[in-house]
């Protein structure tokens, strides 16, 4: 995923640009950066918000940031099983094993389901960005990680998916999955943003669980964070728990793990506090404790909700995807040459399939009531080139279907020239040749007034459930597809036809890929 532009400067009196009266909710500066808290305080009430004070603060460059290590280190540890590679090439696309007719052990099942939703698929040398895991992550840093229960008085057990890997020994079947992500690995230079990359990379990574416990027939349900999630961080065993987004738990309904209706999920007492920042944390980081303090009022009340399917269904055959190991090492977001940045593509006529089942895997809606509620108020909106039996132009996609909104093939060449990161010497950019650049956006007033301020992660989590549904649509289809949010919005909401109190969550850009003729190392077991 590509970073936001930076904040607009302040003029040399220090004071921050002003925005027009049309200009709603945000600065003049219009980038991800600056209106994001924006949006949220415009969506809880606020008709003339302000930018924080910390949005005009300069940042280190996000190269120069060091994630913190680890969240475990040392210890045992208990290889996840081999051969789940071959297990999904025997998987024709599109189709779905039956349910409920799988041999294998329940925890087999479950440590394959793991490895295809999180593990590495390959290294690209020439690739600044490594190792390539199935799903898009900003900057391949994968802040959100996966902890399984290890039984009754046991430690959770941390996913390792670069060492193949569970920490820990249990002693019983597993019955949770916890989805968490951690802030600090995002770069300072993302401020209040890193909030939404949490949340967003949350949706693509319960969309890649589900799709995994699915292929490997391990039924499932989702429990969305309550108002006592916060006590489940510190019993993850993370020393740095207020640093952690509120955490998904998957329950697991298979045989030897839960009985459904409900699994207990070891962690504080009832009530008990949350994990708290540091004092400092106000000072040194402010971005940082205003999120993470929305971020603990993101709470849900509703039960756990069956996880149905991650796919569309009625898709037909890919011309280039045989099985669904295939689907998934055919994802990837425009490589580069020579370790360059950005993304490449070539201008060519797509088949109307591209198009067509782009449409279908956006349809599908996420698990959880609230995610799904949040789905429904999206809005999907692609620039369409190139696509065979298609008008270039606006189309809005809904139901499954592509509809054209207006005849424009200008478009393309004009959302390019509105993107923070251009053609240069060391960035390449394929905005004006892909095939469909496809953005989701919301008004944050309306999705409030349904869902109060939980509505901000339930919408960032639908967007991200719902992008790498596309990602997996143009891996079908041969093409790449970069989840992006470096567009200037404000000119970028007049390309569309946008009214300006519709949020744009996200962008993907598809196109057809070139071939960089870089190595590709198989990494998958």
């Amino acid at each position: 995923m590509t970073a936001p532009t930076a904040p607009r400067a302040a003029d040399a009196t220090g004071v921050p640009p002003r925005r027009g009266p049309v200009d709603l909710p945000g600065p003049e500066g219009d980038n991800s950066i600056a209106r994001e808290p924006l949006w949220y305080a415009y969506g809880a009430g606020d008709d003339a918000p302000e930018a924080p004070p910390w949005t005009w603060v300069p940042q280190p460059p996000p190269d120069t940031h060091v994630p913190p290590p680890p969240p475990r280190g040392g210890g045992p540890r208990e290889p996840l099983p081999l051969g789940t590679h071959d297990r999904l090439a025997a998987l024709p696309f599109p189709a779905l094993p039956p349910r409920g007719e799988s041999a294998e052990p329940a925890g087999e099942r479950l440590g394959r389901a793991l490895v295809t939703a999180f593990g590495p698929q390959r290294r690209e040398p020439e690739n600044p960005y490594n190792d390539h895991r199935p799903y898009a992550s900003p900057r391949c840093l994968f802040p959100v990680h996966a902890f399984v229960d290890g039984g009754a008085g046991l430690p959770w057990r941390l996913l390792e998916p670069d060492r193949h890997a569970l920490t820990g020994t249990p002693d019983a079947p597993a019955r949770n999955v916890v989805l968490t992500g951690r802030y600090t690995s995002v770069p300072p230079a993302y401020q209040w943003f890193r909030g939404s990359l949490i949340a967003i990379e949350l949706g693509f990574t319960l969309r890649a669980l589900s799709l995994g416990l699915e292929l490997l027939d391990v039924p499932a349900r989702l429990r969305l964070p309550g108002p006592d999630a916060h006590a489940l961080l510190p019993a993850l065993g993370l020393d740095d728990a207020w640093a952690w987004s509120l955490p998904f738990v998957v329950e697991l309904d298979g045989e030897g793990t839960s009985p459904p209706g409900g699994t207990p999920v070891r962690a504080a007492p009832p009530g008990a506090p949350a994990p708290e920042p540091p004092a400092r944390l106000t000072r040194d980081d402010p971005a940082l404790a205003e999120l993470i303090r929305v971020n603990r009022e993101q709470t849900y009340g509703g039960p756990p909700t069956p996880l149905t399917t991650a796919v569309p269904t009625g898709l037909g055959p890919s011309a280039t995807v045989p099985d669904w190991a295939e689907l998934l090492w055919r994802r990837h977001s425009g490589r580069m040459p020579r370790a360059l940045h950005g993304m490449t593509g070539r201008r060519r006529t797509v088949p109307a399939e591209a198009l067509d089942s782009a449409a279908r895997w956006l349809s599908v809606p996420p698990p959880g009531a609230e995610i799904a509620a949040a789905f429904d108020a999206l809005k999907v909106t692609a620039v369409v080139q190139g696509v065979e039996g298609r008008t270039d132009g606006v189309h809005r996609l809904r139901a499954g279907d592509a509809h054209l909104l207006r005849a424009d093939p200008t478009a393309p060449e004009r959302l390019e020239e509105r993107y923070g990161y251009g053609v240069s010497p060391v960035n390449g950019c394929g905005i004006r040749d892909a095939s469909l650049t496809v953005f989701l956006t919301v008004r944050t007033r309306e999705l409030f007034e349904r869902l109060g301020t939980a509505g901000w992660g339930a919408v960032q989590h639908a967007a991200g459930w719902a992008a790498h549904g596309l990602c997996l649509s143009a891996a079908a289809s041969g093409l790449f597809a970069r989840p992006v949010r470096a567009f200037q919005e404000i000119p970028t909401q007049r390309v569309l036809g946008l009214d300006l109190d519709e949020m744009i969550l996200l962008s993907v850009v598809v196109g057809v890929p070139q071939d960089t003729g870089g190595a590709l190392l198989d990494l998958r077991l």
